[in-house]
């Protein structure tokens, strides 16, 4: 990023952070902090085409692609979370800070998303403000990563498809779900998360975005190993009795056949977003 183009990244962020302040303020008004989970995906959008605007440049392929991604994520979360009231996680923080979860949760929930999403969005920013590299290598990265986003694409939201039907069902109570792609990863959606923003990563290298390369690899480290995969499968070993089995025999992310013998039950994933 050229010194000239550091303006444009930082009024990005303002975008980011005025998004999530109105946020905030809703969520103050609603009493119900985990308004930001359904805001996460359209963040996303709402920059994209920040980026594109501002630049006055196509860059349409990167944006289309981040647009796609983000309207599914937040109409999946608005509707799988709609007549719950808030979500536990912020329950428990807003018991233990009292009155002053609300100033808190200004910086310590939302702006603090808006940060996060502003430093993964940094591709889409790449993407709308660099010029496509010549020679047909532009093109033939603009494609590659298309399609590494659509496989990600699918596979986060037939694993969400997957989830919501087996959890409509009242006899899988306590159970959880090991057949269409959760019998071959844990969790097929947070692998489709990781495949999308890398597939965005190489639309951006299209434009010369190459030193974003930080975004997929924060979204991957987060999803596998912070507020993903680790956090969530920790609740469900206390809370899921045959999920040790599960884990035994099925590859926590990326997709591969299931061992055989481990033994145990029927098992699955459940998924916290």
């Amino acid at each position: 990023m050229t010194a000239a183009a550091l303006p444009a990244a930082l009024w990005g962020f303002a975008v980011a952070a005025a998004l999530f302040g109105a946020v905030w303020a809703a969520s103050v008004v609603r009493r119900d902090a985990s308004l930001v989970d359904r805001f996460w995906g359209l963040g996303f959008v709402v920059l994209a085409w920040w980026y594109v605007v501002s630049a006055g440049a196509p860059g349409l392929l990167a944006a289309g692609l981040a647009s796609a991604w983000g309207l599914r994520l937040s109409g999946y979360i608005t509707w799988r979370n709609r007549g719950k009231g808030e979500d536990r996680r912020y329950a428990v923080m807003r018991e233990r800070h009292g009155r002053g979860f609300a100033l808190r949760s200004l910086f310590t929930v939302f702006l603090l998303q808006a940060l996060l999403l502003w430093v993964i969005a940094f591709p889409l920013f790449a993407a709308a403000r660099g010029e496509t590299i010549g020679g047909g290598a532009g093109a033939a990265l603009a494609t590659a990563g298309a399609a590494v986003w659509l496989v990600g694409f699918a596979f986060e939201s037939a694993g969400d498809f997957q989830l919501a039907r087996f959890k409509r069902d009242p006899t899988n109570r306590g159970r959880v779900l090991d057949r269409g792609l959760w019998r071959y990863t844990r969790h097929p959606n947070y692998f489709g998360d990781i495949l999308v923003w890398w597939g965005l990563y190489l639309v951006a290298c299209a434009h010369g975005g190459w030193w974003t390369v930080f975004a997929p690899v924060l979204m991957t480290v987060f999803l596998a190993r912070v507020s993903g995969v680790t956090l969530l499968e920790r609740q469900l070993r206390e809370s899921k009795p045959g999920y040790a089995d599960y884990v035994r025999r099925t590859s926590a992310l990326v997709p591969w056949p299931p061992r055989r013998g481990a033994g145990g039950e029927d098992s699955g994933a459940d998924r916290l977003r």
